[in-house]
């Protein structure tokens, strides 16, 4: 079908310009449909040009397709795309944003009286959850207890059928599964006594009602028949079974994801769904997007060479999903630099080696908010910060103050929008561009950087945000059917602060590896990459080495062009250089040179357990301190005092700096068999009783370096 316009037709204006396998997409309409797309290869494209193409021609209803992702930046991302195609009208949410919809129309003829309020943050809940058990947690613990119950409620288990499932998931705060589940039963009693249901309610109340009232799932399935999910490989079996209820059995699904970008199984994301869709759906098609539009051949050979060298760790059972070949990746673009690697004498060495060369980035051209800085844990962004700070170089710490909260912005907005309203040009007479500098200019903005740093900077950064935002939508707007008025870009504004959508800031991005998922720059510093940091230390089967290559994967594939990989041999100038690259750069690194080898884990059964005898006397040890230090109390002690006064000095900072008992960080007793046993690696250290995962996560390098001799600093 081809539908004559003044600008074309359909195929001419929707289609053209796609390559062979986005138009496959685009052009199949009806019946299921699983697009795998590797990582830039246009993937967004492909389903809002199906979406668009699809509502032009009539196959579909604006108002009865829904299309879900996991962001709310990426369904603001699809919306302003979707606009753009003519096709604003087409429902584009989170999971939870429209369930919460459904759940807010349905709940008074479902349920009765109000929905109730949902909260914010658990930590205040899960504090007094803990306490009516009369049991202590930190501020740490109560963060490891709100993820490990988010896990288990998108993983459907009750605090009952938590304990059997939760068997290889280790410690959550050092506590165990038992403990766990009855402070999962409390917070949810905590919730009841409020009358507050959190995020995971929204969805797990929706499934609910979509089951026990058949009046309700026939009213959401009149309301949408077709349905597109992008980042599949993301789905937790909670939002799959909505999904489910949704289709009610009919087959028109659009999915779409990269089984090597899974990357959040800790939340219970699991791409089994993607990679088992075509045995629930038999004769569904499978396009496979593998040209890469985003990077460099460079940048993109480096990435498929990570997937493809992975190998199963020795002595290490392989019990993970069957994954598949991985997509190889077919680069687009023309030639750029080689990545570099980086080998510092320690972090801060290492840091200010980095910020020197992103200051030549800039020098050369490069603009500061096309380059980041990315990292495994949220814990290395300080000595980046500062070395920035140092090298005057400005930058943004992603997840920091949002961006519509500033005041300067909420003012920008009330003066364009009180703009909008008492505007009498007709649209297109003067350029939106130019209204809005000349709106802003009353607030701060001017054409030029102010010299002054701090606050200042800051506030005309954020103006001029808005007024590039505005430049870059007249100009995606040029020669559309609907012509770009100020009521428009205020319009846009409002919908982007609603889903937290921020336009671009001038600076340096600084940002975790999860939290850079599915964003690109020109420039892409890779940092920090050493073992126990990547893949990082609680990884410890091959499902969990399998996930921190992806999460690499993921890192490379953020660069546009320029790629750099770094990692130190310290922590600390003058610190013991014990650390080695990560493993995953074995092969790719310049010098071709392996890791020493880890000694394989034993595959062998644990041998029975013996009465614990003292180490120096042979006797019976009947208190638990005792058996921790492996010792009676009252025989000589085997370590350096100095080393024990050293790890107690550094325990009393820690407690200071974050208002915890001492104890609560390690005990005295714990303290001393660290300083007996005299672990060397991470590895050795979490054998140590009393050192769980999460509290190896948190001190693990810190103790490290103490006991290397570096400062406790």
């Amino acid at each position: 079908m081809t539908e004559e316009t003044g600008t074309g037709s359909i195929e001419e204006r929707i289609l053209g310009g796609l390559d062979e396998e986005q138009r496959q997409v685009a052009t199949t309409l009806q019946g299921p449909l699983c697009v795998l797309a590797g990582a830039g290869t246009g993937k967004t494209r492909a389903i809002t040009h199906r979406i668009a193409y699809g509502v032009h021609t009539g196959v579909y209803k604006p108002s009865s397709l829904l299309a879900v992702t996991f962001t709310a930046r990426a369904a603001a991302e699809m919306r302003s795309r979707l606009r753009d195609l003519g096709a604003g009208a087409v429902q584009t949410r989170t999971f939870h944003a429209a369930a919460l919809r459904q759940l807010q129309y349905f709940w008074p003829q479902a349920i009765g009286g109000q929905l109730p309020n949902i909260v914010d943050y658990k930590a205040p809940l899960i504090t007094e959850a803990a306490r009516r058990l009369r049991t202590t947690a930190d501020r740490a613990t109560v963060r490891d207890l709100a993820s490990e119950i988010e896990w288990a409620k998108v993983s459907m288990l009750t605090p009952e059928s938590y304990v059997a499932a939760a068997a290889d998931r280790g410690q959550p705060g050092g506590l165990d599964p038992i403990t766990v589940s009855r402070i999962f039963q409390s917070y949810e009693d905590v919730k009841t006594d409020r009358q507050l249901i959190d995020f995971e309610d929204v969805l797990l109340l929706t499934v609910a009602i979509l089951e026990d009232d058949p009046r309700v799932a026939a009213s959401v399935r009149e309301q949408y028949r077709h349905f597109v999910v992008d980042e599949y490989q993301d789905v937790s079996p909670l939002q799959q079974r909505l999904l489910d209820l949704w289709l009610g059995g009919r087959d028109e699904l659009c999915v779409v994801g990269d089984a090597s970008q899974t990357i959040y199984s800790f939340t219970g994301a699991t791409p089994r769904h993607l990679l088992d869709f075509t045995d629930r759906y038999e004769h569904a098609p499978v396009v496979k997007l593998v040209r890469d539009y985003r990077s460099t051949p460079q940048v993109v050979h480096l990435a498929n060479r990570v997937l493809a060298a992975r190998q199963p760790e020795a002595g290490v059972p392989d019990r993970d999903i069957h994954w598949p070949t991985p997509l190889e990746l077919v680069a687009q673009r023309e030639n750029g630099p080689d990545p570099s690697f980086l080998e510092a004498k320690d972090d801060e060495a290492e840091a200010a080696e980095i910020a020197a060369r992103i200051k030549k980035l800039i020098s050369e051209g490069t603009p500061a908010s096309e380059i980041a800085i990315l990292y495994r844990t949220n814990g290395q962004s300080a000595a980046y910060e500062q070395a920035l700070a140092s090298a005057g170089v400005g930058y943004l710490l992603r997840g920091g103050e949002r961006f519509f909260a500033r005041r300067e912005v909420r003012d920008a907005m009330l003066q364009l929008r009180s703009a909008a309203r008492n505007t009498t040009t007709e649209p297109g007479v003067e350029s939106v561009p130019q209204l809005t500098r000349d709106i802003l200019v009353s607030l701060g903005y001017s054409a030029t950087a102010p010299a002054a740093s701090g606050a200042v900077r800051e506030k005309w950064e954020s103006l001029s945000a808005l007024v590039a935002l505005a430049d870059e939508m007249a100009v995606s707007r040029a020669g559309s059917e609907i012509p770009f008025t100020l009521n428009l870009f205020v319009a846009e504004l409002e919908e982007r602060a609603a889903s937290q959508h921020a336009p671009t800031l001038q600076g340096v991005t600084l940002a975790s590896l999860h939290a850079a998922k599915g964003l690109e720059w020109d420039a892409v510093f890779l940092v920090g990459l050493s073992e126990g940091l990547m893949p990082i230390s609680f990884a410890d089967d091959q499902a969990g080495y399998d996930e921190e290559r992806r999460l690499l994967y993921v890192g490379i594939t953020r660069a546009r062009k320029y790629l750099g990989l770094s990692w130190s041999l310290a922590r600390t100038p003058g610190g013991r250089a014990n650390r080695r690259p990560s493993r995953f750069l074995d092969g790719l690194r310049p010098s071709g040179s392996s890791r020493t080898a880890t000694p394989a884990r034993s595959t062998k059964r644990r041998a029975a357990a013996t009465p614990p005898l003292c180490r120096v006397c042979g006797t019976l040890l009947s208190s638990a301190s005792e058996r921790k230090l492996g010792r009676c109390g009252g025989c000589p002690a085997g370590y350096d005092e100095a080393v024990f006064e050293s790890l107690r000095a550094w325990r009393l900072q820690v407690s200071q700096a974050n208002s915890l008992p001492a104890f609560v960080i390690f005990t005295d007793a714990t303290l001393m068999a660290i300083a007996e046993n005299n672990p060397s690696n991470v590895s050795a250290l979490g054998q140590i009783s009393g050192v769980g995962k999460s509290k190896l996560e948190r001190y693990g390098e810190a103790v490290l370096a103490i006991l290397a001799g570096d400062s406790a600093e």
